[in-house]
Protein backbone atom coordinates (compact mmCIF):
# COMPACT_ATOMS: atom_id res chain seq x y z
CA UNK A 1 0.00 0.00 0.00
CA UNK A 2 1.37 3.16 -1.02
CA UNK A 3 1.50 6.25 1.42
CA UNK A 4 -1.13 8.26 0.07
CA UNK A 5 -3.63 5.39 0.34
CA UNK A 6 -2.26 5.03 4.09
CA UNK A 7 -2.92 7.91 5.38
CA UNK A 8 -6.62 7.96 3.62
CA UNK A 9 -7.12 5.02 5.29
CA UNK A 10 -6.23 6.67 8.41
CA UNK A 11 -8.54 9.44 7.75
CA UNK A 12 -10.97 7.54 7.11
CA UNK A 13 -10.45 5.67 10.34
CA UNK A 14 -10.70 8.63 12.18
CA UNK A 15 -13.67 10.72 10.79
CA UNK A 16 -16.71 9.98 9.45
CA UNK A 17 -18.50 11.70 6.67
CA UNK A 18 -22.11 12.88 7.61
CA UNK A 19 -24.41 15.04 5.06
CA UNK A 20 -27.51 16.08 6.88
CA UNK A 21 -30.06 17.86 4.97
CA UNK A 22 -30.93 21.17 5.88
CA UNK A 23 -34.49 22.90 5.58
CA UNK A 24 -33.59 24.20 2.08
CA UNK A 25 -33.15 20.59 1.19
CA UNK A 26 -29.39 21.15 0.61
CA UNK A 27 -26.64 18.93 1.61
CA UNK A 28 -24.36 20.09 4.41
CA UNK A 29 -21.18 18.29 5.05
CA UNK A 30 -19.46 18.06 8.64
CA UNK A 31 -16.58 15.69 10.42
CA UNK A 32 -17.54 13.77 13.29
CA UNK A 33 -14.38 12.51 14.83
CA UNK A 34 -13.81 9.86 16.09
CA UNK A 35 -13.97 9.16 20.27
CA UNK A 36 -10.50 7.77 20.77
CA UNK A 37 -9.19 11.22 19.72
CA UNK A 38 -11.12 13.12 22.55
CA UNK A 39 -8.74 14.75 24.86
CA UNK A 40 -9.81 12.75 28.67
CA UNK A 41 -10.98 15.02 30.83
CA UNK A 42 -9.06 14.05 33.65
CA UNK A 43 -5.87 15.89 31.34
CA UNK A 44 -7.68 19.29 32.41
CA UNK A 45 -8.36 18.84 36.86
CA UNK A 46 -4.63 19.56 37.66
CA UNK A 47 -5.09 22.81 36.17
CA UNK A 48 -8.80 23.13 37.24
CA UNK A 49 -7.67 22.32 40.81
CA UNK A 50 -4.76 24.83 41.22
CA UNK A 51 -7.73 28.04 39.40
CA UNK A 52 -9.89 26.31 41.96
CA UNK A 53 -7.59 26.82 45.38
CA UNK A 54 -6.03 30.03 43.85
CA UNK A 55 -8.93 32.06 42.46
CA UNK A 56 -12.42 30.73 42.54
CA UNK A 57 -11.84 29.45 46.30
CA UNK A 58 -10.73 32.95 47.46
CA UNK A 59 -12.86 34.85 45.50
CA UNK A 60 -16.15 32.40 47.17
CA UNK A 61 -14.47 33.28 50.75
CA UNK A 62 -14.14 37.16 50.18
CA UNK A 63 -17.44 37.32 49.04
CA UNK A 64 -19.09 35.73 52.57
CA UNK A 65 -17.12 37.96 54.78
CA UNK A 66 -18.50 40.74 52.83
CA UNK A 67 -21.54 39.89 54.86
CA UNK A 68 -19.97 39.98 58.33
CA UNK A 69 -18.07 41.62 61.04
CA UNK A 70 -15.00 40.06 61.10
CA UNK A 71 -11.95 41.85 62.15
CA UNK A 72 -9.39 39.79 59.83
CA UNK A 73 -7.39 38.46 63.47
CA UNK A 74 -9.96 36.74 65.50
CA UNK A 75 -11.11 33.44 65.30
CA UNK A 76 -14.67 34.24 65.36
CA UNK A 77 -17.42 36.87 62.79
CA UNK A 78 -21.21 37.25 63.11
CA UNK A 79 -23.30 37.80 60.09
CA UNK A 80 -24.32 41.79 59.68
CA UNK A 81 -25.64 40.78 56.44
CA UNK A 82 -26.32 43.86 53.92
CA UNK A 83 -25.28 46.25 57.18
CA UNK A 84 -21.77 46.67 54.88
CA UNK A 85 -23.18 47.27 52.06
CA UNK A 86 -25.95 49.97 53.52
CA UNK A 87 -22.51 52.12 55.24
CA UNK A 88 -21.13 51.73 51.70
CA UNK A 89 -23.58 53.87 50.35
CA UNK A 90 -23.95 56.17 53.67
CA UNK A 91 -20.36 57.07 54.28
CA UNK A 92 -19.26 60.20 52.97
CA UNK A 93 -16.20 59.20 52.92
CA UNK A 94 -16.63 55.72 51.16
CA UNK A 95 -19.01 58.08 48.69
CA UNK A 96 -16.24 60.67 48.03
CA UNK A 97 -13.74 57.47 47.47
CA UNK A 98 -16.08 56.59 44.81
CA UNK A 99 -16.42 59.78 43.24
CA UNK A 100 -12.47 60.55 43.56
CA UNK A 101 -12.13 57.00 41.81
CA UNK A 102 -14.85 57.77 38.73
CA UNK A 103 -12.61 60.81 37.87
CA UNK A 104 -9.80 58.94 37.53
CA UNK A 105 -11.89 56.37 35.71
CA UNK A 106 -13.24 59.26 33.29
CA UNK A 107 -10.21 61.77 32.67
CA UNK A 108 -7.63 59.19 33.07
CA UNK A 109 -8.20 57.04 29.71
CA UNK A 110 -9.34 60.60 27.98
CA UNK A 111 -5.37 62.11 28.05
CA UNK A 112 -3.66 58.54 28.01
CA UNK A 113 -5.60 57.65 24.66
CA UNK A 114 -4.63 61.07 23.37
CA UNK A 115 -1.39 61.25 23.94
CA UNK A 116 -0.84 57.25 23.36
CA UNK A 117 -2.42 57.79 19.96
CA UNK A 118 -0.70 61.35 18.86
CA UNK A 119 2.87 59.56 20.16
CA UNK A 120 2.07 56.57 18.06
CA UNK A 121 0.95 58.66 14.53
CA UNK A 122 4.43 60.80 15.69
CA UNK A 123 6.25 57.81 15.81
CA UNK A 124 4.71 55.77 13.03
CA UNK A 125 6.37 58.09 10.53
CA UNK A 126 10.24 57.70 9.26
CA UNK A 127 12.62 59.57 11.41
CA UNK A 128 15.56 57.62 12.69
CA UNK A 129 15.46 57.48 16.03
CA UNK A 130 12.50 56.21 15.90
CA UNK A 131 12.60 52.74 17.53
CA UNK A 132 14.90 54.98 20.65
CA UNK A 133 11.96 57.56 21.25
CA UNK A 134 9.49 54.53 21.29
CA UNK A 135 11.66 52.62 23.76
CA UNK A 136 11.76 55.66 25.89
CA UNK A 137 8.37 56.19 26.07
CA UNK A 138 7.33 52.64 26.74
CA UNK A 139 9.83 52.32 29.51
CA UNK A 140 7.82 53.81 32.17
CA UNK A 141 5.02 51.62 32.12
CA UNK A 142 7.39 48.56 32.83
CA UNK A 143 8.34 49.86 35.57
CA UNK A 144 7.34 49.62 39.10
CA UNK A 145 4.48 51.96 39.81
CA UNK A 146 5.78 52.30 43.56
CA UNK A 147 9.12 53.68 42.42
CA UNK A 148 8.01 55.96 40.14
CA UNK A 149 5.23 57.29 42.84
CA UNK A 150 7.88 58.23 45.06
CA UNK A 151 10.34 59.64 42.29
CA UNK A 152 7.58 62.27 41.51
CA UNK A 153 6.22 62.55 45.21
CA UNK A 154 10.25 64.70 44.91
CA UNK A 155 9.45 65.91 41.71
CA UNK A 156 5.91 67.52 43.55
CA UNK A 157 7.52 68.99 46.70
CA UNK A 158 7.96 71.96 47.92
CA UNK A 159 11.56 71.91 46.91
CA UNK A 160 11.42 69.25 44.47
CA UNK A 161 12.18 69.48 40.59
CA UNK A 162 9.29 71.16 39.27
CA UNK A 163 8.94 74.65 41.44
CA UNK A 164 12.76 74.77 40.89
CA UNK A 165 12.12 74.55 37.59
CA UNK A 166 9.59 77.16 37.47
CA UNK A 167 11.86 79.45 40.09
CA UNK A 168 14.31 79.14 37.37
CA UNK A 169 12.37 80.23 34.46
CA UNK A 170 11.24 83.14 36.52
CA UNK A 171 7.77 81.65 37.02
CA UNK A 172 8.22 82.09 41.55
CA UNK A 173 4.33 82.88 41.04
CA UNK A 174 3.15 79.11 39.86
CA UNK A 175 5.36 77.11 42.67
CA UNK A 176 2.85 75.09 44.56
CA UNK A 177 2.39 72.71 47.30
CA UNK A 178 1.14 70.12 44.46
CA UNK A 179 0.64 67.12 46.54
CA UNK A 180 -0.62 69.48 49.52
CA UNK A 181 -2.66 71.74 47.72
CA UNK A 182 -6.48 69.47 48.16
CA UNK A 183 -7.22 70.91 44.76
CA UNK A 184 -4.41 70.11 42.92
CA UNK A 185 -3.44 66.64 45.09
CA UNK A 186 -5.68 64.70 42.82
CA UNK A 187 -4.93 66.51 39.46
CA UNK A 188 -1.46 65.74 40.13
CA UNK A 189 -1.69 61.93 40.63
CA UNK A 190 -3.74 61.71 37.43
CA UNK A 191 -0.77 63.50 35.43
CA UNK A 192 1.60 60.81 36.50
CA UNK A 193 -0.60 57.93 36.28
CA UNK A 194 -0.91 59.12 32.24
CA UNK A 195 2.81 59.63 31.97
CA UNK A 196 3.09 56.11 33.12
CA UNK A 197 0.56 54.42 30.80
CA UNK A 198 0.70 56.02 27.93
CA UNK A 199 3.18 53.81 26.66
CA UNK A 200 0.90 51.20 26.51
CA UNK A 201 -1.67 53.07 24.41
CA UNK A 202 1.41 54.38 22.18
CA UNK A 203 2.37 50.80 21.31
CA UNK A 204 -1.41 49.25 20.87
CA UNK A 205 -1.96 52.06 18.83
CA UNK A 206 1.32 51.46 16.60
CA UNK A 207 0.29 48.07 15.90
CA UNK A 208 -2.97 49.08 14.81
CA UNK A 209 -1.85 52.18 12.38
CA UNK A 210 0.62 49.74 11.18
CA UNK A 211 -2.09 47.77 9.68
CA UNK A 212 -3.89 50.02 7.96
CA UNK A 213 -3.43 49.39 4.30
CA UNK A 214 -1.16 51.49 2.42
CA UNK A 215 -3.41 51.57 -0.90
CA UNK A 216 -6.17 52.98 0.91
CA UNK A 217 -4.18 56.14 2.03
CA UNK A 218 -2.71 56.42 -1.14
CA UNK A 219 -5.89 56.52 -3.01
CA UNK A 220 -7.12 59.12 -0.37
CA UNK A 221 -4.46 61.34 -1.52
CA UNK A 222 -5.27 60.78 -5.15
CA UNK A 223 -8.41 61.77 -4.16
CA UNK A 224 -7.62 65.21 -3.07
CA UNK A 225 -7.70 64.29 0.43
CA UNK A 226 -5.19 66.43 2.87
CA UNK A 227 -3.32 64.56 5.89
CA UNK A 228 -6.15 65.50 8.02
CA UNK A 229 -8.82 64.53 6.23
CA UNK A 230 -6.69 61.48 5.80
CA UNK A 231 -6.42 60.49 9.00
CA UNK A 232 -9.83 61.13 10.36
CA UNK A 233 -11.75 60.01 7.78
CA UNK A 234 -9.93 56.81 6.67
CA UNK A 235 -6.95 56.15 9.23
CA UNK A 236 -8.68 56.41 12.67
CA UNK A 237 -12.05 54.02 11.93
CA UNK A 238 -9.81 51.67 11.14
CA UNK A 239 -8.26 51.75 14.52
CA UNK A 240 -11.34 51.03 16.11
CA UNK A 241 -10.13 47.81 17.66
CA UNK A 242 -7.21 49.52 19.01
CA UNK A 243 -9.74 51.83 20.19
CA UNK A 244 -11.67 49.66 22.36
CA UNK A 245 -8.81 47.72 23.87
CA UNK A 246 -7.36 50.87 24.98
CA UNK A 247 -10.23 52.73 26.53
CA UNK A 248 -11.22 49.49 28.23
CA UNK A 249 -8.14 48.70 29.70
CA UNK A 250 -7.34 52.05 30.95
CA UNK A 251 -11.10 52.71 32.02
CA UNK A 252 -10.31 49.35 34.79
CA UNK A 253 -6.60 50.67 35.17
CA UNK A 254 -8.30 54.17 36.65
CA UNK A 255 -10.82 52.12 38.61
CA UNK A 256 -8.20 50.14 40.32
CA UNK A 257 -5.43 52.18 40.39
CA UNK A 258 -3.76 52.27 44.14
CA UNK A 259 -0.29 52.26 44.06
CA UNK A 260 0.28 55.47 42.96
CA UNK A 261 -2.52 57.41 45.38
CA UNK A 262 -1.19 55.23 48.70
CA UNK A 263 2.49 55.66 47.86
CA UNK A 264 2.07 59.82 46.85
CA UNK A 265 -0.54 60.86 49.30
CA UNK A 266 -2.08 57.71 51.46
CA UNK A 267 -5.11 59.33 50.90
CA UNK A 268 -4.63 62.84 51.88
CA UNK A 269 -4.80 65.68 52.37
CA UNK A 270 -7.28 64.92 54.29
CA UNK A 271 -9.42 62.70 51.75
CA UNK A 272 -9.03 64.42 48.87
CA UNK A 273 -7.27 61.82 46.75
CA UNK A 274 -8.63 58.94 48.98
CA UNK A 275 -9.79 56.22 45.85
CA UNK A 276 -12.42 53.54 46.69
CA UNK A 277 -8.94 51.30 46.83
CA UNK A 278 -7.41 52.98 49.68
CA UNK A 279 -10.29 53.65 51.62
CA UNK A 280 -11.17 49.58 51.42
CA UNK A 281 -7.24 49.33 52.11
CA UNK A 282 -7.45 51.41 55.27
CA UNK A 283 -10.72 50.61 56.76
CA UNK A 284 -9.32 46.63 56.36
CA UNK A 285 -5.75 46.65 57.66
CA UNK A 286 -5.71 49.77 59.87
CA UNK A 287 -8.83 49.89 61.12
CA UNK A 288 -9.78 45.74 61.65
CA UNK A 289 -12.68 46.15 59.69
CA UNK A 290 -12.21 43.43 57.34
CA UNK A 291 -15.70 42.63 56.50
CA UNK A 292 -16.72 46.23 55.77
CA UNK A 293 -13.24 46.58 53.49
CA UNK A 294 -14.16 43.32 51.56
CA UNK A 295 -17.60 44.97 51.03
CA UNK A 296 -16.03 48.16 49.65
CA UNK A 297 -13.88 45.68 47.36
CA UNK A 298 -16.86 43.96 46.47
CA UNK A 299 -18.96 46.85 45.22
CA UNK A 300 -15.63 48.02 43.22
CA UNK A 301 -15.14 44.72 41.46
CA UNK A 302 -18.80 44.97 40.88
CA UNK A 303 -18.51 48.74 39.05
CA UNK A 304 -15.31 47.32 37.30
CA UNK A 305 -17.76 44.19 36.04
CA UNK A 306 -20.55 46.59 35.04
CA UNK A 307 -18.05 49.49 33.78
CA UNK A 308 -16.27 47.08 31.12
CA UNK A 309 -19.55 45.18 29.98
CA UNK A 310 -21.16 48.77 28.70
CA UNK A 311 -18.19 49.99 27.22
CA UNK A 312 -17.15 46.93 25.13
CA UNK A 313 -20.86 46.68 24.28
CA UNK A 314 -21.36 50.03 23.09
CA UNK A 315 -17.33 50.16 21.32
CA UNK A 316 -17.86 47.04 19.70
CA UNK A 317 -21.15 48.44 18.41
CA UNK A 318 -19.18 51.35 16.87
CA UNK A 319 -16.54 49.41 15.84
CA UNK A 320 -18.83 47.25 13.53
CA UNK A 321 -20.25 50.28 12.33
CA UNK A 322 -16.66 51.43 11.09
CA UNK A 323 -16.25 48.49 9.54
Amino acid sequence: MSANQLSSARVAETATLVQPRNSSGRKKTRFVRSSRFRVPVWFVLPALALYILAMLYPLASGAVLAFTDWNGLSAGWNFTWFDNFVRVATDPSALRALLNQLLIAITFPILQNVAGLGLAVALNSRIKSRFVLRTIFFTPAVLTPVILAFLWQYIYSNNGTLNSVLELVGLDALKQSWLGDPKLALWAIIIVITWQYTGYSMVIYLAGLQGVPKEILEAAEVDGASKFQSFFKVTFPLLAPSVTINIILSSVIGLKVFDQVYAMTGGGPGDATQTLTVYQYLRAFNYGEFGYGTAVALVLALIVSLVSALQYKFLRRNEEAAS
